[in-house]
Parts: structure tokens; C-alpha cells; sequence
């Protein structure tokens, strides 16, 4: 068995080890991974993410057990400090040694810190790993609580500049970019789009200055401000330096390998270095003269050095690389591809430009205008993954090149089908997963659907920039074998959620046989009976009552059923506050039917154990003493859970309790395509959870922070910022305008968070819907809402004033017979199901 150590746990010597056992038997090779962080690899690319939700587990590319099923050693926090070459053998930090037959480096880069005077300075920090991160929050939190108009400059305009930028504005600090060229992202744009990204950059409330050269950093032991020139000063609180890479080729170099003049560890083709047992991959190689920063290159340098070692000699880096790419820079589109600056000595450009909506396209043409050479987009990038691949496979381009880039409305035409690239086109560059790999998963495997095809080749999985034309290509090769795509309710109405619900809506239809009559067809089936009941109860309140037979099981009886046949009873207690009277009630009420008790994750009290026949009799003595349905048996608004917040809490800042119950009966009884659920915190220390629900608020300085389409679950995933410092009256706005669209647009079954995944432009659209009132619906959103809210009536107090509805709450239809088989055991001097055999 030969042992491959593997220096650096990055996103290359991950993949690095993916690619590794793909290929090998573990019994062949030993693989031993020393990382130096002390965490296994995570997600660079995406490392702005953490301050959405300072999870670091969401970033991971594997967990650790994943090394373990795959047999290879990670060994973190721990770095590697020297090599032996001679001996083959290297010595970590923690003088451990171990013996080599095949070394690769994978140690990346660190981030490149000017030699400023003063750079030394507390507050001073870099934009690189998960660390730093964590140093800038507390940093950051420290300057607010002192002043809450601190101000954050961030060293460097390029690509990690403009997102360290957003991360300064996702602290609440006052942005600044200081960069020294004369324009933003200088090596990707030229000066015109630099100027567009600059405007757009600016009206979002970055302060951007360029030609800015830093002499010093001033302050007595902690930064208080930036020195360019005599008399010419920037006042900050806090700086991040991102102005560049510097490999991390120190081992390389001690060892004796052959270096770059300006650093980087020189490889060959093969990605060997100037040792043939040692390689080097990723952003620490100098392949060609250049340090190629972009993942994918890093993943090919792997998937090369992984053949090299098992034996497959052929395979080799092309000589060239491209270095084409498309990012969202603080919500902004910006792609560049093929040649971006070109000489008109080799061609001719292209400009589309309109600076009142920040657009800027322009395309590079050879001379006689056949060729597609390059381009840059900036504010829309929707075309890019076309362009990219027109560029890559020498596509034939229109007789009017313009067309590529220009709008519909002024003569731009739509390119031809995802289907017309050829088969060896390179759609995920991360991944290597060409056009022929993601249609033949389907036409020759068993992949289904765009998730099925994601799993089998892991096409999106990298930076994601290539979902678009996947999933284009997925529904095009589905229409091509003659399969439906059109997501439908169900084989009896052919239209979405959203088509049915406009209809309903409009059509005035109130019952479910007539909406079948008018849109359907056959008899209906379990499926589209509760999304129809849904659709009806989002148009005009209706509650189960009215159509039981249309009900999933759990509304048709207002209550969840459970394992053994019986029901549980959980009463609304908004915001989790209840009076002693109203806990001596459900007390007394759980003792006379000998209901099982438990406190809730959401500040309510469940009552298990009931049967059928003894709802009506529980809620009738509920009701006398206050309480109503808490719709936990419904796919509707569930709890608005609450912190104590200033009435007592020393840290509050608002009154939450307050709000959180005007919130939760503003919506209460709201039905929705799936459950919803709330939170209000008084501060930031975030004790009601709310950035784990569909919709959250955490009181700050000047009102709240409104947070929306997050979810718990087996799919957890927090709630990204809508709105910051509002006042109490706007939150209702926002949110009435958020529930309503959601409603109005989300899938069957679909929560807000993956909702908010699948809606085209994000976040960023959902902002310019509720906030800017792009599409003109914000009124009407806000009228519905309203109807809804006066509307509302307690479903369990209607059950019990309705002999009709009584009528349901019975075991047998023609006696009045309880259910003897239902069994109980008990547990811990309470009562549950007894198990099943």
C-alpha cells in the first residue's frame, strides 16, 4: 500500500480526496490529509454566507465522518512544517512524522497584507477564513454597542474587496472601499462597467473611493482612521484588508523546490513539481507563469494530480485556461468571459449600456463577425452561461451580433435550445460536467428531474453559477423523450398551484366540485382536495368546516392525529404569555379526560391522547376560558414564539412580548401552502430563535430587523435579512406583502425557505416586490391581507355552535360508541400510546 499525504484541507484538497476515491481502492492507497484550520474543508467561494448565519457547518464540504466511510486520515489543526525530501517524510508542528510515497500540496493562499505603517493596529483584519470572520463579528459588535454609527473601510475594490464590503454592511457598520486603481474589479471590467458597477454599488449605500493609496493607519493601539496624503483622511473604526493572494509556498521553498520569481510553486502539465513525487495543485502552483484563483482550474489541477498518482498518465492540464466567470456581487450581476479587454487590432466590441437601470453589456466579435471572443455584463448576467458556451464551442453568432445583448424590446433575439451545444460543451466548470454527462443521466440512466441529476454528477454543486442552463438542459432532454415537465397539481388539473389559485380567485368559485367542473376534470383525488380546501381558505378565510370531505384528516377534525387513533389538543397562547388562570384551566382539563401534557418547542402547552368524541368537549371548556384553535394541526401560521424583551429582560431593547402577540393574532388562522411560524427577539442575543422561522424580528437600534423564508426541520436553514431599523407599522406592512406573495406564489407543500430558493432573482427580488413595490402589487397584496385578518373566526368555536359540524366528532356513523382497542401504558405518571408490535 502506498501512502499519499495530502498538505492542506482547502476546497482543492478536498477535492483532492473526492476525486481520489472515485477513482482508487482504498486498499491500493493510504490517504492522510493534514489541515491546518481546525475544522475539516469548507466553502470558500460562499464564505460571505457566514454572516447570514454564522453557521459553519452549513459551509462544510463533507463532514468528518465522510473521510472516515472513505478510509483517509484528516488530521485537523495541525499544520505540516517541513519535508524531507531525501527521506521522503514530513514533520508537523507537533514534531510528528510520517513517511510519503506521493506528496501533494495543497496549502492555497493567504491573504496578501500591504506593508502599511500601522497595519498592526487592533481592528485591522483580514477577509480569508471563518476565523477571521469570527474576529470581525465580535469586532464589529464591540464598535456598535460604542457607537452606533461606526464606520468600516475595506482595503481593495476587486472581487474579495466588494465582498468583504458586503459583509461590512451586513454588520451594520458604514461602508467604505478604498481602492488604489482608478476603477472597481480591475482585472475583470473595463472602465465603463467599472463606472455602472460603481453607481449601482453606490445607490445600495457603499462608499466607494478609488486612486487611494494608504501611508499609514492612524490610531493609538486601535484604528481610528486611514492616511493617503497630507491632509487627506478617511475616519474608521474598523479595516479589512483584501488586496490580493500570496500563495502559501513556504514549504516548497524550504524544501528546495523550484519556485516562481514572484512566488508560487513551479508544476508541470502533469502538476508535478520539480520533484516527481511531489505535487502541488490549487492556488499555491505556478502553472504557465500564473496563480489561477478561480476553483475550478484548483479542481482540475486535482482530478490531473489524482490520474498522475494512480497511473493514468494521459491525463494532462490544457495549455490554456479559462479564466471566465460569474459572480453576484452585494446583489449585483457581474460575468466576464473569453477575452473581456480586447484590442481593436483582433476585433470589434459591442456596448449595451443604460446607467438609470445600472446595465452594462458588451461583447468582442472578430473582424468579420462570426466569432463570439469575449464579453463583460454587469446588472444582468442571465445570459452569461449561453454566451460562455457560444464563446467555448466557436457557436455560430446572429448576422447582427448586437442581438446577443440587447433586450427584446430593442431587437434582441433569444438563443437557441440548451440542446443545440455540442455534447463535449463543459456546462460545470467546477465540476467537469459536460452537456453529453448531464443528458445522458437521463436518456441512458435513471434521473428523472433536476435534483436526480444534481446527485448522479454533481453538476451546481460548486459555485452554482451553471443551475440555470442545467436545469434548462434536464427540462429540454425531458421534453425530447416526449415526458411531461409542467409541474401540475395532479392528473385532474393541469395547471400549478399559482394558475388554480388566479383562477379560483378571479372565477369567484367557492366549491370544490364546481372548481373541478370549471378547471378540472374526473373525480378529484387526496392530492389536489386539501390544495384546493388551501386555495379556498387563502382567498377568503374559509375554514374546514365548510367542505370537510376535502380536509386532509387533520383539518377535517381540527386537531393531529397521532399513532394510536387519538387527537392533540394545542389552544393558541400568542407569544407564549398566559395568564395563572388560564394554566389552572388547561390543568384541570388535562386531569378530567387524562390528556398527556407537554410544554412545546413554540411556548405553547399539547394535550395528547384525546379521542374523537371528547374534542368538542375539551375546546367548549377551552373557549370559556379564553383560548381558540392554535392551528397546529394546520398548513398555516403555528406560533410567533417571544423572548421577554424589555418588560423585564436587562438586555431588552423592545417590547417583544407585545408585538409578538399583535403579530400572531394578526395572522392567525392564515393558511398557507405549508405551515408558517414566527419570532420575536428584544435583542440581538436572539433567545426566541427568529432567525429560524418563516419570518423573524430582532429588536436593534432604531426599530427592527426584519428576517424572513427560514425554517427548522430536517432541512434547517436561517432566515436572510428583508428590511433593517423599521418601525413597528412597516413590520406589518412588510409582512402582510411577504405572507401574501408567498401565498399567492409558493408550491404545494413548498416552505418559505426552499420558496425563496426557486424564486427567480432571490432575495434580491423578493426585496424590490415588498419593499419597492416593483411590480406594482404591493397594495393589493396588503388589501387581501386585510380581508383575510377581518375574516378570521375561531374554527373550534364554530365546530361546537354547529350541530352539523358536531356531527363529525363521533367514532361510528350510526352509533355513539367510543373506540374500546384504543390501548394506553403509562410513562412517568402520565399516559401514552401503547407501542406497537
Amino acid at each position: 500500500m502506498q501512502t499519499v499525504i495530502v498538505v492542506g484541507n482547502g476546497m482543492v484538497g478536498y477535492k483532492f480526496c473526492e476525486k481520489f476515491a472515485a477513482k482508487c481502492r482504498s486498499k491500493d492507497f493510504k490517504i492522510i490529509v493534514f489541515g491546518e484550520e481546525p475544522r475539516p474543508a469548507y466553502d470558500r467561494v460562499h464564505l460571505s454566507e457566514f454572516f447570514e448565519n454564522q453557521d459553519a457547518k452549513a459551509l462544510e464540504m463533507a463532514p468528518a465522518e465522510w473521510y472516515l466511510t472513505n478510509g483517509i486520515d484528516l488530521i485537523v489543526d495541525e499544520k505540516v512544517s517541513e519535508i524531507h525530501r531525501a527521506s521522503k517524510t514530513i514533520i508537523t508542528a507537533k514534531n510528528r512524522a510520517v513517511s510519503y510515497d506521493y506528496l501533494v500540496l495543497a496549502t492555497g493562499s493567504s491573504a496578501f497584507v500591504p506593508p502599511i505603517k500601522g497595519v498592526e493596529k487592533e481592528g485591522v483584519f483580514v477577509y480569508r477564513t471563518i476565523e477571521d470572520l469570527e474576529g470581525m463579528l465580535g469586532y464589529a459588535a464591540k464598535l456598535k454597542a460604542e457607537n452606533p454609527d461606526a464606520k468600516a473601510a475595506v482595503l481593495g475594490g476587486g472581487l474579495l474587496g466588494l465582498e468583504a464590503g458586503k459583509a461590512v454592511m451586513d454588520m451594520g457598520l458604514e461602508p467604505h472601499i478604498v481602492e488604489f486603481a482608478s476603477k472597481l474589479m480591475p482585472r475583470q471590467l473595463d472602465a465603463r462597467s467599472s463606472q455602472v458597477l460603481q453607481l449601482k454599488l453606490e445607490s445600495l449605500g457603499l462608499n466607494i473611493h478609488l486612486r487611494k493609496t494608504t501611508n499609514q493607519i492612524l490610531g493609538n493601539g486601535s484604528i481610528v482612521g486611514m492616511e493617503f496624503g497630507v491632509g487627506d483622511l478617511l475616519n474608521v473604526d474598523m479595516l479589512v484588508i483584501s488586496a490580493g493572494i500570496r500563495p502559501r509556498d513556504e514549504l516548497g521553498k524550504n524544501a528546495g523546490l523550484e519556485m516562481g520569481v514572484r512566488g508560487g510553486i513551479v508544476v508541470n502539465n502533469k502538476m508535478q513539481t520539480s520533484d516527481e513525487n511531489i505535487f502541488a495543485i490549487g492556488e499555491v502552483a505556478l502553472y504557465n507563469q500564473m496563480i489561477y484563483g478561480l476553483v475550478a482550474p484548483g479542481y482540475d489541477m486535482a482530478g490531473v494530480a489524482v490520474h498522475q498518482i494512480i497511473g493514468k498518465t494521459e491525463s494532462i492540464m490544457p495549455e490554456e485556461i479559462d479564466m471566465s466567470t460569474k459572480l453576484k456581487l452585494i446583489g449585483v450581476d457581474v460575468a466576464s468571459f473569453g477575452e473581456p479587454f480586447m484590442p481593436a487590432s483582433k476585433g470589434h466590441s459591442i456596448i449595451f449600456e443604460n446607467k438609470t437601470q445600472h446595465l452594462y453589456k458588451r461583447i468582442n466579435v472578430s473582424h468579420d463577425g462570426k466569432k463570439l471572443l469575449g464579453g463583460i455584463l454587469v446588472g444582468d448576467a442571465s445570459d452569461y452561461n449561453m454566451l460562455h458556451q457560444v464563446y467555448l464551442n466557436g457557436m455560430a453568432i446572429p448576422e447582427d451580433p448586437s442581438q446577443l445583448i440587447l433586450p427584446a424590446s430593442e431587437g434582441g433575439s433569444s438563443f437557441g435550445s440548451v440542446l443545440d451545444l455540442p455534447d463535449t460543451a463543459q456546462v460545470c466548470s467546477c465540476e467537469s460536467i459536460s452537456k453529453g454527462d448531464i443528458c445522458c443521466s437521463i436518456t441512458e440512466e435513471d434521473c428523472n428531474n433536476l435534483a436526480d441529476v444534481i446527485s448522479k454528477t454533481k453538476a451546481t454543486t460548486g459555485c452554482g453559477g451553471c443551475k440555470p442552463m442545467v436545469s434548462d438542459l434536464v427540462n429540454e432532454t425531458l421534453k425530447s423523450l416526449g415526458k411531461e415537465v409542467k409541474e401540475t397539481i395532479c392528473e385532474h388539473f393541469d395547471y400549478n398551484r399559482q394558475e388554480l389559485y388566479d383562477l379560483v380567485k378571479v372565477s369567484k368559485v367557492s366549491d370544490y366540485q364546481e372548481t373541478l367542473n370549471a378547471f378540472g376534470k374526473g373525480h378529484g383525488c387526496e392530492i389536489c382536495k386539501p390544495l384546493v380546501a388551501s386555495i379556498f381558505a387563502t382567498v377568503t378565510m374559509e375554514t374546514p368546516n365548510r367542505q370537510p370531505t376535502i380536509q386532509d384528516t387533520n383539518d377535517r377534525f381540527l386537531a393531529n392525529i397521532q399513532r394510536n387513533g387519538t387527537y392533540s389538543v394545542v389552544p393558541r397562547v400568542a407569544a407564549g404569555e398566559i395568564t395563572p388562570d388560564q394554566l389552572i384551566v388547561i390543568g384541570e382539563v388535562a386531569k378530567k379526560y387524562d390528556l398527556y401534557t407537554k410544554i412545546t418547542g413554540g411556548q405553547r402547552i399539547d394535550l395528547f391522547g384525546a379521542q374523537v368524541h371528547e374534542l368538542p368537549l375539551i375546546w367548549k371548556e377551552l373557549i370559556a376560558a379564553g383560548f381558540e384553535s392554535g392551528h397546529a394541526y394546520g398548513k398555516s401560521l403555528r406560533t410567533v414564539k417571544s423572548c421577554v424583551g424589555s418588560t423585564w429582560c436587562r438586555y431588552g431593547m423592545h417590547e417583544s412580548v407585545t408585538f409578538a402577540i399583535e403579530i400572531e393574532n394578526r395572522y392567525r388562522g392564515l393558511r398557507s401552502p405549508h405551515k408558517l411560524k414566527g419570532g420575536v427577539s428584544g435583542c440581538i442575543r436572539e433567545c426566541a430563535e427568529a432567525r429560524g422561522k418563516d419570518f423573524g424580528l430582532i429588536a436593534v437600534d432604531g426599530g427592527w430587523n426584519l428576517y424572513v423564508c427560514g425554517n427548522g426541520g430536517a432541512t434547517p436553514k436561517h432566515a436572510v435579512l428583508l428590511a433593517e431599523q423599521l418601525d413597528d407599522e412597516t413590520v406589518v406592512k412588510y409582512l402582510d406583502r411577504f405572507l401574501m406573495f408567498y401565498i399567492r406564489t409558493a408550491g404545494p407543500l413548498v416552505r418559505t425557505a426552499p420558496w425563496l430558493d426557486k424564486l427567480d432573482g432571490g432575495i434580491d427580488y423578493l426585496k424590490q416586490v415588498v419593499i419597492e413595490n416593483s411590480i406594482g402589487i404591493a397594495e393589493d397584496l396588503e388589501t387581501e391581507m386585510q380581508g383575510l385578518v377581518n375574516r378570521y373566526e375561531c374554527e373550534w368555536k364554530q365546530a361546537i355552535e354547529n350541530e352539523e359540524v358536531m356531527k363529525r366528532f363521533k367514532h361510528f356513523i350510526n352509533s355513539d360508541d367510543t373506540d374500546d382497542n384504543i390501548k394506553f401504558v403509562k410513562m412517568r405518571g402520565q399516559k401514552k400510546p401503547e407501542a406497537w408490535v
